[in-house]
């Protein structure tokens, strides 16, 4: 495909998995309205992520849509290298993420939990181990988490808890270990979303009676804290995990 050309002043250039629907499409939109360029990954729903790329384009972004399965690693490489025709990448939103095994662990097929186990941690890593060595002059990384992370999702996922404990262990580790580089790693932690992503679809109007808001949160909210972490405003956060669950 052809990527439009930029003009003007240095934007920054922001990867986001899972771009095209849901969390990852609302941070999509917030980022291009805070003025960046953007790679967009989808996995399976292509015109879902084509639909927000045009928007995008439309408002004066430019955008890159690739398909990426971010549980590989040479494909994972090839969308990073592909970003450089776009520009220098500056940033980067870990939002692919699965709970296709849901239930109490032992109902669950272990092949089933493995593949939700490589796509919300072993992706992430895959994917900051690629976006590093093109963020040269310094970036930010925004890791999806979630509140599981910490609550445990028992008799849901909670395969998925500790996958996503891992992701928040993983931010802390590369926000040590890149600060020297200039470059900042941080996450966010939803709590229950309106956003498809669950199974079951009247999953956020059941949990909300047990949010102390008394509600689902909707993705755009979730968007506006990763705009925050990849903006300036934030330039002397990192390591840390913003909650945005409603006060679980």
């Amino acid at each position: 495909m052809t990527v439009p050309s930029r003009t003007g002043a240095a934007r920054p250039l922001t990867v986001v998995t899972g771009g095209g629907r849901g969390i990852g499409a609302a941070i999509s939109r917030r980022l291009g309205a805070a003025g960046h360029d953007l790679v967009l990954t989808y996995l399976r729903d292509a015109a879902a992520a084509a639909s927000v790329a045009a928007e995008l384009r439309a408002a004066g972004a430019a955008v890159l849509v690739e398909q990426l399965d971010t549980t590989d690693e040479q494909a994972v490489a090839r969308v990073f290298a592909r970003a450089r025709e776009v520009g220098a990448l500056t940033g980067l939103v870990n939002n692919a993420g699965a709970a296709t095994a849901v239930g109490p662990l032992v109902d669950n097929p272990l092949d089933a939990v493995r593949r939700d186990l490589d796509v919300n941690l072993f992706g992430v890593v895959a994917c900051c181990r690629s976006a590093i060595p093109e963020m040269a002059r310094g970036g930010a990384i925004v890791n999806i988490s979630s509140a599981a992370a910490t609550l445990g999702s028992p008799g849901t996922y909670v395969h998925y808890a500790a996958a996503k404990a891992g992701v928040e262990a993983l931010t802390v580790g590369l926000a040590k270990e890149l600060g020297p580089r200039g470059i900042r790693v941080n996450a966010v932690a939803p709590g229950t979303v309106r956003s498809g992503f669950h199974r079951d679809p009247d999953r956020p109007a059941r949990v909300a009676a047990t949010v102390p808001l008394g509600r689902a949160g909707e993705p755009e909210e979730i968007a506006g804290a990763v705009a925050w972490l990849l903006s300036d405003d934030a330039r002397y956060a990192t390591g840390t995990t913003v909650r945005v669950a409603g006060g679980l």
